[in-house]
């Protein structure tokens, strides 16, 4: 009985955030507008009411999209996309395939323009090549690899310093353990001296 509630409740709330209009956009009725907001691909709403037919993130400062952010929006009949930057590598494959599927009468891929890299500003993403996407993932990767030889280049100069410092404290220690056993050994000799001197003193005396 416990768990039906329960589960009553969390459909409940689920439905409640599944129709809230997402900060900091606008919503009137079906239509959502997140424009001219600034909204970075970090700061975008992660879900949008499901009934949304009208969808506006022109004029933000959006480089990708998240995976799946639009695959639930299944009655959207109008999406504005244009005036943002769009970066053309690996991230914005989502974006691309979406765009891709959309019928011609949902003009969504109009504006969505790359800005970067260079080789590809300026062309629409929609019909950006899988091949062209992927050589411009290149430099992502190669800065990628150049982090991670500097990364183990510190690492390897860390282990290098912390062995080098092992080294000099096991011979100070090596050096400071010889210094007390002699000292220690010159102190017992001392004290067999003094004794034998004393035992010869009380034997003269007595004689």
């Amino acid at each position: 009985m416990m768990g039906l509630l329960l589960l009553c409740l969390l459909l409940m709330f689920g439905g409640q955030r599944s129709s809230a209009c997402p900060h900091p956009c606008y919503c009137h009725g079906s239509q959502v507008d997140c424009s001219s907001r600034s909204l970075t691909s970090h700061s975008l709403p992660t879900s949008f009411p499901l009934g949304t037919t009208e969808l506006r993130l022109h004029d933000n400062l959006l480089t990708t999209l998240p995976n799946g952010l639009l695959d639930d929006l299944t009655s959207l009949h109008s999406v504005s996309l244009h005036g943002n930057p769009w970066v053309c590598d690996c991230g914005v494959l989502y974006l691309r395939a979406w765009l891709q599927r959309q019928p011609a009468s949902l003009t969504s891929h109009v504006g969505v323009n790359c800005s970067s890299p260079p080789s590809l500003k300026g062309r629409l993403v929609a019909y950006l090549t899988e091949e062209e996407v992927l050589e411009s993932c290149q430099y992502w990767y190669c800065n990628l690899a150049v982090a991670s030889l500097v990364s183990l280049f510190v690492f390897v100069v860390v282990q290098a310093a912390l062995l080098v410092a092992l080294s000099i404290f096991l011979k100070r220690f090596e050096r400071m353990s010889k210094e007390a056993r002699r000292t220690t050994e010159e102190s017992f000799t001392v004290g067999e001296d003094h004794r034998e001197n004393e035992y010869e003193h009380l034997k003269d005396s007595s004689i």
